[in-house]
């Protein structure tokens, strides 16, 4: 039996049926037939020889552009299509992308192509929505139709109820964070979009970026913010465009801390100037700690590192990802580094049947499963990643690539998986049960049934055996 595609299966996992085309030459009559016969929301208008998409036209264009006014229904329906809104992306992309570019664009559809960029299908909302748990569609519409930033901080606190009812129905961690996540992201472009309206920004190409869980796609029910700027500037303008960012920067930070994701501590935010940088000032950033064994420069790799883009011009994220890629190689010192520090977290396991402590006065007996537990993980599939030119982020897709090279032997990789889930479900459970500041992540496993008990050590020897696999790779 096929498994269930997720948000981050590619775009070919969701295609159920040849899509309907109409030729360039096709009238409104016979495309309106098209979809009526087949019942479909929309028809392809392809070129005939490449089978390129050239435009769509949908029920809503039969509504406001045919319905709306007299119309002559033999007349060809390129004159009525949507160019300007088609939106096309590669098979091989994610359902996630495809969802984040329906919420940017405020479209129903988007269409897939392969590689030459002739048609493959079309996916729409509803084709995603059947992936998400119930409630999802309602929260983006609203989010979609959002003006002003009450409306925002309203839907914020609708996902934060969806996720926690989602959790107590016996959602999975999974799903459930990719569902944060993915709201999250629409979210904060829409609170983007709605703040650059205020402002004059200068007219060069950028783009957000989320950084830590938020670009690993791995959001809890509770997480700060994580995020930055690229823009493409010659290096005599870089200061004045990166001046007239940062307020821009720092009102989104603002009104993000509204919607309840709060300020970052660490100041790991757009309106620091340091994280407000040109393509190339990243890359020498990038550079800087691919030279260095520091601990501080292996804390900012951690982060930055897991990056991605979330809303503005994705290229400039992409030639970041390429820069790393082409020079990671090289960097053999610096892996190394890194997975020693990986290496310095040991799972909490004890003799026998026991879990180990780490002495924390104020919380006695508990497991920091955040620090302890899931970071284990994350930090294994990084190196996994970064080694073998992995691009994806999230903590669950490095790990399935880097087995699908044989880079994991012949460990069991969904056994590591679903370790790394019931550590992940363990704690949105500890959160929403509004533990203490400082308690979010932690669990005392004699509070735990003796079933949770039995997985979450069996899960943590997952961790262990995944640490033993970059002990192999560096002869640590």
């Amino acid at each position: 039996m096929a498994a269930r595609p997720t948000l981050h299966s590619p775009l070919a996992a969701l295609i159920k049926r040849a899509p309907i085309t109409a030729t360039p030459e096709s009238t409104l009559r016979e495309a309106v037939l098209a979809m009526s016969e087949n019942r479909v929301g929309s028809i392809i208008v392809v070129e005939p020889e490449s089978g390129r998409p050239l435009g769509i036209f949908t029920l809503r264009d039969l509504l406001h552009k045919v319905a709306a006014k007299s119309c002559d229904l033999d007349q060809m329906v390129m004159a009525l299509m949507s160019d300007s809104g088609l939106q096309m992306l590669n098979w091989r992309a994610t359902v996630y992308q495809a969802a984040l570019v329906m919420a940017r664009h405020g479209i129903h559809h988007v269409i897939v192509v392969d590689a030459a960029g002739k048609l493959k299908g079309v996916v729409s909302q509803e084709d995603i929505y059947e992936l998400q748990s119930g409630g999802g569609k309602a929260i983006s519409g609203a989010i979609r139709s959002a003006r002003e930033l009450p409306a925002l901080i309203a839907a914020a606190e609708e996902i934060r109820r969806l996720a926690q009812r989602t959790l107590a129905e016996g959602g999975a961690a999974e799903p459930l964070t990719q569902m944060i996540s993915t709201l999250n992201d629409h979210l904060t472009v829409r609170l983007i979009e709605l703040t650059a309206e205020e402002f004059s920004l200068p007219k060069v190409p950028w783009s957000w970026l989320a950084f830590g869980s938020e670009g690993r796609f791995e959001q809890t029910l509770s997480t700060d913010q994580d995020n930055g700027i690229v823009f493409a500037a010659p290096l005599t303008e870089a200061e004045t465009v990166r001046q007239a960012l940062l307020p821009f920067a720092r009102e989104v930070n603002q009104r993000l801390d509204a919607c309840g994701f709060p300020l970052c501590k660490g100041n790991v935010m757009a309106s620091n100037p340091q994280l407000c940088l040109t393509v190339e000032e990243w890359q020498q950033r990038f550079a800087s700690w691919l030279r260095s064994s520091t601990p501080q420069a292996l804390l900012e790799a951690t982060i930055y590192f897991d990056f991605r883009a979330i809303y503005g011009d994705e290229s400039l994220a992409e030639r970041l990802r390429d820069w790393l890629r082409q020079h990671i190689p090289a960097a053999t010192l610096f892996l190394r580094f890194m997975a020693e520090n990986a290496l310095r977290v040991r799972p909490p396991l004890g003799l026998v049947r026991a879990f180990s402590f780490d002495g924390d006065k104020r919380f006695p007996h508990t497991i920091d499963l955040k620090a302890s537990g899931s970071r284990l993980f994350v930090d294994v599939a990084r190196i996994l990643a970064l080694a073998n030119g992995i691009s994806e982020t999230s903590t669950a897709e490095r790990l399935r690539a880097a087995a699908a090279l044989g880079k994991l032997g012949g460990e069991d990789v969904e056994a590591m998986l679903r370790g790394f889930f019931f550590i992940q479900q363990l704690r949105l459970r500890a959160q929403q049960e509004g533990t203490p500041a400082g308690r979010a992540n932690r669990v005392d496993p004699d509070r735990l049934n003796e079933l949770d008990r039995f997985i979450l050590r069996e899960a943590l020897k997952q961790a262990k055996k995944l640490q033993g696999r970059i002990r192999l790779d560096y002869r640590l």
